[in-house]
C-alpha cells in the first residue's frame, strides 16, 4: 500500500471525504487518542504547575487536541487541510485553530508556548510535492521558528512515520541544527506492527537545571520480572512448536498422496489410490 505522502499533497489528499473517514472511524479515533496520550506522557509536564499552553502541529480534526483538553491544558492547532479544520470547527473543540503550512515557518511570539506535540504530520515536510518545495529548507525553517516560539526548557514531541532511516536522520539533524537537543524514542522496537517513532526535543535548559534525559521507550515488558518474561517466551515457543505442521518426507506414502491430490485439483489424470500407492518396490535381481 502506498504512503499518503506519495499520493498527493496534504491539502489535496485530506479532502472532505478523506477527512470524514479519518475523523469518524472508530479504529482511527482509538489510534489517535493513544498516540496523542503517549506524546503528552513523553512531554513529562510537572503535575503541580497547572495547565499548560500547548501547540498542536498538524492538528487535523482536533482528535489530539481533545486529548489535551481532557488533561486540562489549553492548545492552539495548525493544519494545512481546510477540510480537516472545517470538521474540527464543527466538533466545537476548545482550542484555537489556524490553516497554515508548517514548511513556511511559524509566526508566533517568542517563548509563547510551554510545549508542542504532533501526531502523524512531520513526515509530510519530507515530501517534495512541488518544484519549489525543497524538503531540507522547509524542515529547517520549521524547526528554527518552532525553537523561537517555545519557552526555554520546553519540550516538543513528534510522533512520525519515517519512510526510511535517511528521512529520520534528516528530521533529527535539522532539529539539532536549529538548537534543539534530545533524540529518538522507539516504542516496541521488536514489533513490526506496534513499533512507533517519537522525536523528543528539548528547547534549551533553564538556569540551575540539568540537561534533561530522553524518556524510556515502551517495550511491553514493563512491570514483569525476569522469571515471568522467561516463562512467557517458553510458553510461546512451545505453542509454536506444537502447532507446527510437519511436512511429509519426500517419497513417503503421505508425500505421494498429497502430490496426487494436488494434481487432481489441477485437472490432471491421476491413477486411483490403492493399498500399493507409495509402497516401495523391492530392488530387481
Amino acid at each position: 500500500m502506498s504512503r499518503p505522502e506519495h499520493t498527493a499533497p496534504p491539502e489535496i489528499f485530506y479532502n472532505e471525504k478523506e477527512s470524514k473517514k479519518y475523523t469518524y472511524n472508530s479504529h482511527m479515533i482509538d489510534v489517535q487518542n493513544k498516540l496523542a496520550s503517549r506524546c503528552l506522557e513523553l512531554l513529562n509536564l510537572p503535575f503541580d504547575s497547572g495547565p499548560k499552553f500547548i501547540l498542536d502541529l498538524g492538528c487535523g480534526s482536533g482528535l489530539s487536541g481533545q486529548v489535551l483538553e481532557e488533561n486540562g491544558h489549553f492548545w492552539v492547532g495548525l493544519d494545512i487541510s481546510k477540510a480537516m479544520l472545517d470538521i474540527c470547527a464543527d466538533r466545537e473543540v476548545e482550542g484555537d485553530i489556524f490553516q497554515w503550512d508548517m514548511g513556511h515557518g511559524l509566526s508566533f511570539r517568542p517563548g509563547v508556548f510551554d510545549a508542542a506535540i504532533s501526531v502523524s504530520a512531520l513526515q509530510w515536510l519530507c515530501n517534495a510535492d512541488t518544484v519549489y518545495n525543497i524538503p531540507i529548507k522547509r524542515i529547517t525553517k520549521f524547526f528554527q521558528s518552532l525553537y523561537s516560539c517555545l519557552a526555554r526548557g520546553a519540550r516538543a514531541v513528534f510522533q512520525v512515520y519515517p519512510e526510511d532511516p535517511k528521512q529520520m536522520e534528516l528530521l533529527t539533524s535539522c532539529a539539532m541544527k536549529a538548537g534543539f537537543t534530545g533524540g529518538l524514542v522507539v516504542d516496541y522496537p521488536h514489533s513490526t506492527r506496534a513499533k512507533k517513532y517519537y522525536l523528543c526535543l528539548f528547547a534549551g535548559v533553564l538556569p540551575n537545571q540539568k540537561q534533561p534525559e530522553l524518556p524510556p521507550a515502551l517495550t511491553g515488558m514493563e512491570g514483569k520480572t525476569p522469571e515471568t518474561i522467561k516463562m512467557e517466551w517458553k510458553r510461546r515457543r512451545d505453542s509454536v512448536k506444537n502447532n507446527k505442521v510437519r511436512k511429509p518426507l519426500k517419497g513417503s506414502k503421505d508425500w505421494v498422496l498429497n502430490k496426487k491430490e494436488r494434481q487432481r485439483k489441477l485437472g490432471k489424470e491421476v491413477r486411483p489410490d490403492t493399498k500399493y500407492t507409495g509402497r516401495k518396490r523391492k530392488p530387481k535381481i
